[in-house]
């Protein structure tokens, strides 16, 4: 069989999935946001307010059957897991495994070249964005996994906030 009748063969989703597979990351932005200083700070920042908690800096890959991607380090910025994100941000869309309020973490590579934030995009602003994954709960949806990571953002300097934020941008 050729390559071209063995291409052929691929349902469209197949076909989907390896277009993805084969992706290249994002490139971080340059010049990094608020230079080199700026943003090494934040990504400390990033690990002590337990930012990396669900947006892992990096993952591995397994035992691939294709060479190129088998056990190589991936720095996405996310655990992949779903998180309860709280009333705030819930869609009451459940999806498999997902409830109304839940959200696989999203990956921040790529982050600094986007225009809008959150799963639905409902800002452009991404401090709004991470502010608004504080939410305490309320009768229908419980709080945010996110809440108390919230509080230890919430309670940085504005340098230190520019700092993390630099940081996330420069992603």
């Amino acid at each position: 069989m050729s390559a071209a009748a063995g291409i052929n063969a691929l349902s469209s989703k197949e076909m989907v999935g390896i277009f993805g597979r084969f992706l290249a990351p994002p490139a971080p932005a340059k010049p990094t946001p608020g230079g080199a200083a700026s943003s090494g700070y934040g990504k400390d920042l990033f690990a002590n307010t337990g930012c990396g908690l669900r947006h892992t800096p990096s993952l591995t890959t397994g035992n691939s059957n294709v060479a190129a991607l088998r056990n190589q380090s991936v720095h996405r910025y996310s655990d992949l897991a779903l998180q309860q994100m709280g009333p705030h941000l819930g869609d009451d869309i459940q999806q498999d495994a997902a409830a109304g309020d839940e959200f696989r973490s999203a990956p921040l590579w790529g982050l600094g070249q986007r225009i809008f934030f959150l799963h639905d995009g409902r800002t452009s602003d991404l401090a709004q964005a991470i502010e608004l994954q504080a939410s305490r709960g309320d009768s229908k949806y419980g709080p945010s996994e996110a809440h108390a990571v919230l509080g230890l953002y919430k309670s940085l300097s504005p340098n230190d906030t520019q700092d993390l934020l630099n940081f996330r941008r420069a992603l």
